[in-house]
């Protein structure tokens, strides 16, 4: 007999761009789904991506989503993936290709066989130049390095850090996730950490949850160095793939992260992501795919003219706000 089905409203905190936020949610049968979005509600499995399996009974959890519209949690539309990078449908809901950035760790000499030479080079660099990279634990030593690393610069990629500047506890809090299941890797140069990733496993799949080095120590290559240890342990824990986010978000194309991916062993395999709507503008939104957010709306030339004029614009706060 099939067990009686649980379901708890209630909101969740989660992490939404490095800030903590409570959020509407369900929990149906231990699952947490969060609802996001304003004008168009958007409910999904909440930390999808990091979770050891995939949804098994998604049409139980769209009965439930409905029947919470009259008086609970409200949701447009219901979105959930499948986990494993490249999988062959499972279901018949309105379904896209999910772009993700995935690297194959069956065997870490294959991998590095199909890296650029200037991978190579740069990951034989980091040793050259005295960084080691080990496997730490999650203790106060940990949470210290995390955030000195955090708090080298205000500024990362061309935008505001979200991480700058947080308290250890607002540390230890980031980090704290999957601990029974992950392992942070550390770049250390002269005892110190410049760099830490974070690698969560999730079966036969495993992926990056962090990856962030120190910019003043970046001539020594870490972020290379620590790929590199992470695909060595995907090997040897049998997790064929590494997945690493996104390897195109909607309609942007090209960002510095993206080619970082390329450039060690990253690729896109497309795995389905399914719609389900659950309200006549659910509906609406779907068909006019608005569901994708403006990434998946707009030209890339369009999103290219914002991401500069986003990048000149916090130049230039930088500029005004600078030390005479």
């Amino acid at each position: 007999m099939k067990p009686a089905q649980t379901m708890t409203d209630h909101s969740l905190e989660i992490s939404v761009n490095g800030k903590w936020v409570k959020v509407p949610a369900v929990d149906i049968d231990g699952q947490k789904i969060t609802v996001k979005g304003k004008w168009l509600k958007v409910a999904s499995i909440h930390d999808e991506w990091w979770l050891e399996t995939e949804l098994e009974d998604p049409q139980e959890c769209v009965k439930k989503l409905k029947e919470q519209a009259t008086g609970g949690v409200r949701a447009d539309v219901f979105t959930f993936m499948q986990k494993v990078p490249g999988s062959l449908p499972r279901f018949e809901y309105i379904m896209e290709q999910e772009s993700v950035a995935a690297a194959r760790t069956a065997n870490f000499k294959e991998w590095w066989a199909s890296l650029p030479q200037e991978t190579r080079k740069n990951v034989r660099r980091s040793q050259k130049r005295g960084v080691t990279v080990a496997i730490k634990e999650f203790d106060d030593d940990l949470i210290g390095g995390i955030a000195a690393v955090n708090n080298e610069s205000s500024m990362r990629q061309g935008v505001p850090n979200a991480h700058y500047g947080k308290t250890f506890e607002q540390v230890k809090k980031d980090h704290k996730s999957f601990l029974d299941r992950s392992d942070f890797i550390c770049a250390y140069f002269e005892n110190e950490i410049i760099g830490f990733l974070k690698i969560v496993y999730r079966g036969d799949v495993a992926a990056v949850l962090n990856l962030a080095v120190m910019s003043s120590h970046s001539d020594k290559r870490p972020a290379n160095a620590l790929i590199a240890k992470a695909v060595e342990l995907c090997e040897s824990k049998g997790a064929p793939y590494l997945t690493y986010g996104r390897f195109n978000y909607g309609n942007k194309r090209d960002s510095p992260l993206r080619e970082f991916k390329i450039r060690n062993g990253f690729e896109e395999v497309l795995t389905p992501r399914f719609y389900v709507p659950l309200t006549g503008w659910g509906k609406l939104c779907v068909r006019l795919g608005l569901h994708r957010g403006l990434l998946g709306i707009l030209p890339h030339g369009v999103i290219t003219m914002g991401i500069n004029a986003r990048a000149k614009w916090y130049n230039f706060k930088q500029s005004i706000n600078a030390p005479v």
